[in-house]
Protein backbone atom coordinates (compact mmCIF):
# COMPACT_ATOMS: atom_id res chain seq x y z
CA UNK A 1 0.00 0.00 0.00
CA UNK A 2 1.04 3.30 -0.41
CA UNK A 3 0.63 6.36 1.17
CA UNK A 4 2.63 9.64 2.62
CA UNK A 5 3.97 10.60 5.86
CA UNK A 6 4.37 14.37 6.81
CA UNK A 7 8.28 15.26 8.21
CA UNK A 8 7.86 18.92 7.76
CA UNK A 9 4.74 21.83 7.35
CA UNK A 10 3.45 21.12 4.26
CA UNK A 11 6.08 18.68 3.28
CA UNK A 12 5.10 14.79 2.25
CA UNK A 13 7.05 12.01 1.86
CA UNK A 14 5.61 8.98 -0.24
CA UNK A 15 5.73 5.60 1.46
CA UNK A 16 5.35 2.24 -0.37
CA UNK A 17 4.55 -0.79 2.37
CA UNK A 18 4.51 -4.07 0.74
CA UNK A 19 3.32 -6.56 3.47
CA UNK A 20 3.50 -4.81 6.55
CA UNK A 21 2.40 -7.64 8.60
CA UNK A 22 5.63 -8.92 7.66
CA UNK A 23 8.65 -10.73 9.56
CA UNK A 24 11.46 -8.11 9.61
CA UNK A 25 11.05 -4.72 8.07
CA UNK A 26 13.81 -3.37 5.50
CA UNK A 27 13.03 0.34 4.63
CA UNK A 28 14.97 1.03 1.44
CA UNK A 29 16.39 4.52 0.60
CA UNK A 30 16.99 5.07 -3.12
CA UNK A 31 19.84 7.12 -5.15
CA UNK A 32 19.84 10.20 -6.99
CA UNK A 33 17.71 11.11 -9.26
CA UNK A 34 15.37 7.74 -8.82
CA UNK A 35 12.60 6.53 -6.67
CA UNK A 36 11.78 3.91 -4.44
CA UNK A 37 11.10 1.85 -7.72
CA UNK A 38 14.55 1.23 -8.23
CA UNK A 39 14.12 -2.02 -5.93
CA UNK A 40 11.33 -3.48 -7.70
CA UNK A 41 13.55 -6.79 -8.13
CA UNK A 42 14.29 -6.54 -4.12
CA UNK A 43 9.97 -5.30 -3.67
CA UNK A 44 9.63 -9.12 -5.31
CA UNK A 45 12.06 -11.09 -3.86
CA UNK A 46 12.27 -9.72 -0.03
CA UNK A 47 8.20 -9.35 0.05
CA UNK A 48 7.68 -13.59 -0.55
CA UNK A 49 10.04 -14.30 1.79
CA UNK A 50 7.94 -12.77 4.66
CA UNK A 51 9.76 -9.37 4.80
CA UNK A 52 7.82 -5.56 5.33
CA UNK A 53 9.45 -3.38 2.25
CA UNK A 54 8.84 -0.07 2.66
CA UNK A 55 10.08 1.92 0.22
CA UNK A 56 10.73 6.12 0.76
CA UNK A 57 10.95 8.72 -1.70
CA UNK A 58 12.52 11.56 -0.58
CA UNK A 59 11.51 14.49 -0.33
CA UNK A 60 12.16 16.69 -4.17
CA UNK A 61 11.81 12.79 -6.37
CA UNK A 62 9.65 10.59 -7.15
CA UNK A 63 5.83 10.88 -5.84
CA UNK A 64 7.02 13.10 -2.75
CA UNK A 65 6.11 16.20 -2.19
CA UNK A 66 8.94 19.12 -4.18
CA UNK A 67 9.64 22.07 -1.77
CA UNK A 68 12.21 24.46 -2.71
CA UNK A 69 14.12 24.06 0.62
CA UNK A 70 15.36 21.38 2.71
CA UNK A 71 17.97 19.40 0.21
CA UNK A 72 21.22 18.75 2.65
CA UNK A 73 22.07 15.64 4.19
CA UNK A 74 21.18 16.26 8.08
CA UNK A 75 17.01 17.27 6.70
CA UNK A 76 16.98 14.58 4.68
CA UNK A 77 18.12 12.05 7.60
CA UNK A 78 15.64 14.02 9.51
CA UNK A 79 13.08 13.04 6.81
CA UNK A 80 13.53 9.35 7.79
CA UNK A 81 13.25 10.18 11.22
CA UNK A 82 9.62 11.29 11.05
CA UNK A 83 9.38 8.55 8.82
CA UNK A 84 10.73 5.97 11.66
CA UNK A 85 8.68 7.37 13.95
CA UNK A 86 5.18 7.53 12.00
CA UNK A 87 5.33 4.17 11.47
CA UNK A 88 6.92 2.99 14.38
CA UNK A 89 9.75 1.32 13.19
CA UNK A 90 12.11 -0.88 15.87
CA UNK A 91 14.69 -3.62 14.74
CA UNK A 92 14.31 -2.77 11.49
CA UNK A 93 17.48 -3.30 8.52
CA UNK A 94 17.96 0.11 7.06
CA UNK A 95 19.30 -0.17 3.23
CA UNK A 96 20.68 2.37 0.82
CA UNK A 97 21.97 2.75 -2.34
CA UNK A 98 24.14 5.72 -3.66
CA UNK A 99 22.68 8.90 -2.10
CA UNK A 100 20.54 7.19 -0.09
CA UNK A 101 23.41 5.11 1.41
CA UNK A 102 24.80 9.01 2.02
CA UNK A 103 21.76 9.75 3.72
CA UNK A 104 21.63 6.45 6.28
CA UNK A 105 24.93 6.70 7.30
CA UNK A 106 24.02 10.90 8.28
CA UNK A 107 21.17 9.39 9.93
CA UNK A 108 22.83 6.72 11.57
CA UNK A 109 25.29 9.33 12.96
CA UNK A 110 22.71 12.43 13.53
CA UNK A 111 20.13 9.97 15.45
CA UNK A 112 22.47 7.20 16.75
CA UNK A 113 20.93 4.41 14.08
CA UNK A 114 17.46 5.03 16.02
CA UNK A 115 15.21 1.87 15.52
CA UNK A 116 18.48 0.39 13.02
CA UNK A 117 19.61 -2.92 13.77
CA UNK A 118 21.42 -3.30 10.46
CA UNK A 119 22.66 -1.54 7.73
CA UNK A 120 23.10 -1.98 4.12
CA UNK A 121 25.46 0.69 2.00
CA UNK A 122 24.70 -0.70 -1.71
CA UNK A 123 27.27 1.51 -3.57
CA UNK A 124 27.02 4.12 -1.37
CA UNK A 125 28.17 7.95 -2.30
CA UNK A 126 30.71 8.06 1.12
CA UNK A 127 32.48 9.92 2.23
CA UNK A 128 32.56 11.88 -0.95
CA UNK A 129 30.21 12.17 -3.65
CA UNK A 130 30.53 14.15 -7.03
CA UNK A 131 34.30 16.03 -7.71
CA UNK A 132 33.04 19.58 -8.76
CA UNK A 133 33.86 19.12 -12.59
CA UNK A 134 31.61 16.22 -12.65
CA UNK A 135 28.90 18.17 -10.31
CA UNK A 136 29.38 21.21 -12.97
CA UNK A 137 28.67 19.21 -15.88
CA UNK A 138 25.57 17.48 -14.43
CA UNK A 139 24.12 21.17 -12.69
CA UNK A 140 24.53 22.52 -16.64
CA UNK A 141 22.89 19.77 -17.84
CA UNK A 142 19.99 19.93 -15.48
CA UNK A 143 19.54 23.44 -16.40
CA UNK A 144 19.02 23.23 -19.71
CA UNK A 145 18.74 19.29 -20.74
CA UNK A 146 17.80 17.40 -18.21
CA UNK A 147 16.83 14.32 -20.32
CA UNK A 148 19.59 14.48 -21.48
CA UNK A 149 21.31 14.50 -18.03
CA UNK A 150 19.36 11.44 -17.48
CA UNK A 151 20.30 9.60 -20.51
CA UNK A 152 24.56 10.40 -19.58
CA UNK A 153 23.47 8.78 -15.79
CA UNK A 154 22.45 5.76 -17.52
CA UNK A 155 25.13 4.95 -20.01
CA UNK A 156 27.54 5.50 -17.25
CA UNK A 157 25.31 3.56 -14.24
CA UNK A 158 25.43 0.15 -15.87
CA UNK A 159 28.70 -2.21 -16.54
CA UNK A 160 26.07 -4.79 -18.40
CA UNK A 161 23.86 -4.55 -21.33
CA UNK A 162 20.43 -3.04 -20.78
CA UNK A 163 17.54 -2.93 -22.97
CA UNK A 164 16.02 0.10 -24.31
CA UNK A 165 12.95 -0.44 -22.43
CA UNK A 166 14.61 -1.05 -19.68
CA UNK A 167 16.68 2.42 -20.27
CA UNK A 168 13.26 4.30 -20.98
CA UNK A 169 11.92 3.19 -17.82
CA UNK A 170 15.12 3.99 -15.71
CA UNK A 171 14.80 7.36 -17.66
CA UNK A 172 11.54 8.04 -16.50
CA UNK A 173 12.24 7.49 -13.07
CA UNK A 174 14.64 10.43 -12.89
CA UNK A 175 12.39 12.51 -14.39
CA UNK A 176 9.86 12.11 -12.20
CA UNK A 177 12.11 14.57 -9.81
CA UNK A 178 12.07 18.29 -10.07
CA UNK A 179 14.61 20.25 -11.71
CA UNK A 180 15.57 22.18 -8.42
CA UNK A 181 15.80 18.92 -6.36
CA UNK A 182 17.45 17.63 -8.65
CA UNK A 183 20.30 20.40 -8.96
CA UNK A 184 20.49 20.91 -5.30
CA UNK A 185 21.04 16.93 -4.27
CA UNK A 186 23.96 17.74 -7.34
CA UNK A 187 25.22 20.98 -5.32
CA UNK A 188 24.55 18.89 -1.68
CA UNK A 189 27.24 15.81 -3.53
CA UNK A 190 29.84 17.82 -4.30
CA UNK A 191 29.93 19.98 -1.56
CA UNK A 192 29.13 17.58 1.50
CA UNK A 193 31.18 14.63 3.31
CA UNK A 194 31.00 11.85 5.59
CA UNK A 195 33.89 11.46 6.95
CA UNK A 196 33.28 11.85 10.55
CA UNK A 197 29.91 10.11 9.65
CA UNK A 198 31.69 6.82 9.25
CA UNK A 199 33.11 6.57 12.33
CA UNK A 200 29.56 6.72 14.77
CA UNK A 201 27.89 4.08 12.86
CA UNK A 202 27.54 1.28 15.42
CA UNK A 203 25.38 -1.34 13.68
CA UNK A 204 26.27 -4.37 12.16
CA UNK A 205 27.06 -3.17 7.67
CA UNK A 206 27.44 -4.76 5.06
CA UNK A 207 28.90 -3.16 2.37
CA UNK A 208 27.79 -3.97 -1.55
CA UNK A 209 29.65 -2.36 -4.24
CA UNK A 210 29.86 -2.88 -7.73
CA UNK A 211 33.34 -3.50 -8.66
CA UNK A 212 33.09 -1.64 -12.26
CA UNK A 213 31.09 1.45 -10.68
CA UNK A 214 32.20 4.57 -12.94
CA UNK A 215 29.98 6.84 -10.91
CA UNK A 216 31.20 5.77 -7.15
CA UNK A 217 34.48 3.82 -7.60
CA UNK A 218 34.73 0.75 -5.47
CA UNK A 219 37.81 2.42 -3.78
CA UNK A 220 35.66 4.25 -1.82
CA UNK A 221 33.82 0.73 -0.26
CA UNK A 222 37.37 0.26 0.59
CA UNK A 223 37.74 3.21 2.52
CA UNK A 224 33.94 2.92 3.71
CA UNK A 225 35.04 -0.76 5.15
CA UNK A 226 38.51 0.77 7.00
CA UNK A 227 36.37 3.46 8.68
CA UNK A 228 33.22 1.31 9.76
CA UNK A 229 33.22 -0.89 12.68
CA UNK A 230 31.62 -4.14 12.07
CA UNK A 231 31.48 -3.98 8.79
CA UNK A 232 31.48 -6.71 5.54
CA UNK A 233 32.40 -5.87 2.01
CA UNK A 234 31.26 -7.97 -0.52
CA UNK A 235 32.29 -7.28 -4.36
CA UNK A 236 29.90 -7.39 -7.18
CA UNK A 237 32.28 -8.57 -9.62
CA UNK A 238 29.92 -7.99 -12.72
CA UNK A 239 28.81 -4.80 -11.84
CA UNK A 240 28.81 -0.74 -12.10
CA UNK A 241 26.59 1.46 -9.94
CA UNK A 242 23.46 -0.88 -10.28
CA UNK A 243 24.50 -4.27 -8.82
CA UNK A 244 20.95 -4.27 -7.03
CA UNK A 245 19.89 -4.88 -10.65
CA UNK A 246 22.78 -6.06 -12.35
CA UNK A 247 23.45 -8.71 -9.90
CA UNK A 248 20.32 -8.85 -8.50
CA UNK A 249 20.01 -12.96 -7.75
CA UNK A 250 23.71 -12.59 -6.02
CA UNK A 251 22.60 -9.45 -4.54
CA UNK A 252 19.42 -10.43 -3.00
CA UNK A 253 20.59 -13.43 -1.99
CA UNK A 254 24.04 -11.36 -0.02
CA UNK A 255 22.29 -9.11 1.80
CA UNK A 256 19.58 -12.04 2.74
CA UNK A 257 22.10 -13.90 4.75
CA UNK A 258 23.31 -10.80 6.19
CA UNK A 259 19.80 -9.88 7.35
CA UNK A 260 19.40 -13.68 8.39
CA UNK A 261 22.87 -13.60 10.22
CA UNK A 262 24.40 -15.82 7.92
CA UNK A 263 27.12 -13.59 6.56
CA UNK A 264 30.01 -12.49 9.05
Amino acid sequence: MGYYVRVEEDVHLYVEDLNPKGKRTILFLHGWPLSHKQFEYQFNVFSSLGYRCVGVDWRGFGKSDKPIHGYHFSRLADDIRSVVEALQLDDFVLLGHSTGGAIAIRYMARHQGFGVSKLVLVDAAAPVGFTAETAEHFLNLASNDRPKMMREVAESFFFQFITRPFEEWFLHLGLEASGWSTAAVIKMLRDETLYDDLQKVQAPTLIVHGVHDQVIPFAQADEMKQSIRHSILVPLYYSGHGGFWEERDRFNHEVHRFIEGELT
